[in-house]
């Protein structure tokens, strides 16, 4: 989980600031009347460098969209895997996340978040004096640094009953190989019952790379690009138990993907196929063991 500076000029300097633009737009998401999600804590972790982010990045309409989308759908996940026995959730490059602190979820529950050390420490520093709603602990790793993170997994193991793990906006900033060792890490732990990881249609990927956002990501290029989604996982041991997909998510809470209007005409002439591939192109899964 490297961090590069490519372009001076960018307010996002690496992986790490893009937790305070996921912040910010949780945070703008929180403002609204019809809000799918309600964080009040996202706009005093998001901060002024925040919202400068945001401001570069144009604030993009299916940015804001998508990211309050998966929050809802990750929420369901987490809450739906709490309800079923696992009794630890282990969430990896947690950023600026606040599940703790607004979900309602048992006392007993123990909550791990994983991060750089200055993400860890700038995330305590806003968050002083807030409680959470369950055990909450944090680890300061560097989830690249292969040893220390073999060696934070197995303690997280020792001491759980069942864990859940979040990956949650991680995956495609790294290489195939980095998520391959990471699979196999969290393959290797029996205790680690469920794994949420994202999902993009490689058709996708490919057109983001001509997309002005991906320019504006320069300094934090997605990496992660397998041809075949599925293939990749079930080669490390992890196979989808339930799949959600953005587009149906929001289309059934009342908030469908703010598609330019030449994409929604595009949509009305594409052929059956090609219109139920097009709304499977970005999604949430929760992977289990082969």
């Amino acid at each position: 989980m490297t961090t590069t500076s490519k372009d001076p000029s960018s307010p996002i300097q690496g992986v790490q600031d893009t937790a305070l633009l996921v912040a910010t737009y949780r945070a703008m998401e929180t403002e609204r009347p019809d809000a799918l999600i309600r964080d009040p804590l996202a706009a005093a972790l998001a901060g002024e460098r925040g919202r400068q982010i945001v401001r570069h990045m144009g604030e993009p309409k299916a940015s804001r969209w998508m990211l309050a989308v998966r929050t809802l759908v990750i929420d369901d996940f987490v809450k739906a895997a709490v309800a079923s026995g696992v009794d630890t959730v282990l969430n990896l490059g947690a950023g600026l996340d606040t599940r703790p602190y607004r979900l309602d979820l048992p006392k007993t529950l123990r909550w791990i978040e994983a991060d750089f050390p200055d993400m860890i420490a700038y995330k305590e520093e806003r968050l002083r004096g807030e409680i959470p709603r369950c055990r909450l602990d944090r680890a300061a790793v560097d989830l690249a640094a292969g040893d220390a993170r073999r060696a934070f997994l197995a303690g997280v193991d020792a001491e759980a009953g069942r864990v859940l793990v979040i990956t949650e906006g991680v995956l495609p900033y790294l290489t195939l190989t980095e998520v391959g060792a990471l699979a196999d890490d969290l393959r290797a732990r029996p205790k680690f019952a469920g794994w949420i990881v994202d999902y993009f249609a490689p058709w996708l990927l490919v057109r983001r790379k001509r997309m002005k956002i991906s320019r504006k990501m320069s300094n934090a290029p997605f990496r992660f690009d397998p041809p075949d989604w599925d293939a990749f996982f079930r080669d490390h041991g992890w196979k989808v138990k339930e799949m959600r997909y953005l587009a149906h998510e929001g289309a059934l809470r009342g908030r469908p993907a703010p598609l330019p209007w030449y994409y929604r005409l595009m949509m009305r002439m594409a052929p059956t196929e090609r219109r139920a591939a097009m709304g499977k192109m970005l999604g949430y899964a929760v992977m289990e063991r082969t």
